[in-house]
């Protein structure tokens, strides 16, 4: 990407914050209609998050799984491999993660690190690397026939942004975590990894599995163009949820409820800021 194009995307405006969030809730209620039908009809989703570092793809990932049911949704963001798991096959710690029947899986990072960040950093060697670019086609096309849906998305970022971004990141000490020695070599080798998305988009956009793109520099843009999508590609109906009556509360009996000074409570320390601020 030529920096002409990557300044001109900084300028762009962000989606405005009163019809973001109108949008995000009733994209996030036809999350849950969504993931009912999952549930109910067995199914198995398997979405994948890739992408540029500080692209954007954990805050999407958060605004998807918000108001999921954890029982049959989770995210699957592995560390660097132990050394067990570095003699196994390279996708079995992957396939043991898989969606079962009426689950949803979120993928943060995947199998796609031996495309990226080990082709450009040298943690893969050039033979792990061909096997990894002939088999992955293989792998997919074999979770597809089984009746897995599976989703890829690659999340896009300019330079600019990305610089921003980190900075960002530098600067506040709750997000400070996410700057790491492999992230910030990405300012140095970005047109490496460039090479190497291109490379493996080549080998791995195939018909049954292809990939999608999403500009992220706009975070509150991506977040509702993904989760669109992502609905988009799950054929459910709306399931009508089972009835449900909330039961009258029963008069209470002779129950006598120790006293409060048998027990031990946490210091109300939300009173005492209450207190200061009045005072």
């Amino acid at each position: 990407m030529s920096k002409n194009k990557s300044s001109a995307k900084t300028n762009l405006k962000r989606v405005p914050k009163d019809l973001y969030e109108a949008e995000l809730e009733r994209l996030q209620i036809e999350l849950v209609e969504m993931q009912h039908w999952v549930k109910e009809t067995g199914a198995r989703v398997l979405v994948i998050f890739e992408g540029r570092d500080a692209a954007g793809k954990g805050g999407a990932i958060k605004r998807v799984m918000q108001y999921l049911n954890p029982r049959h949704a989770r995210v699957v963001a592995l560390a660097k491999p132990s050394k067990k798991e570095r003699g196994e096959w390279y996708y079995q710690r992957y396939i043991e993660r898989l969606p079962t029947a009426g689950e949803i899986v979120l993928m943060d990072r995947s199998w796609y690190n031996r495309g990226g960040v080990e082709r450009v950093l040298g943690f893969a060697t050039d033979e792990q690397y061909e096997r990894f670019l002939r088999q992955t086609p293989v792998v997919e096309r074999l979770l597809v026939d089984d009746g897995i849906i599976l989703i890829k998305y690659w999340f896009s970022v300019s330079d600019d942004v990305q610089q921003a971004r980190f900075v960002s990141r530098l600067e506040d000490p709750m997000r400070r975590w996410k700057l790491s020695p492999t992230d910030l070599e990405s300012i140095t080798r970005w047109e490496d990894y460039s090479r190497a998305k291109d490379a493996m988009f080549d080998a791995t956009d195939i018909d049954e599995a292809p990939w999608w793109t999403i500009e992220s520099d706009d975070k509150r843009a991506a977040r509702l163009n993904t989760i669109s999508h992502l609905l988009s590609c799950i054929p459910y109906r709306r399931l009508e949820p089972e009835k449900v009556s909330i039961p009258d509360r029963p008069a209470a009996d002779d129950y006598d409820r120790p006293p409060r000074e048998q027990f031990r409570y946490v210091p109300d320390i939300a009173e005492e800021l209450v207190k200061k601020k009045k005072s």
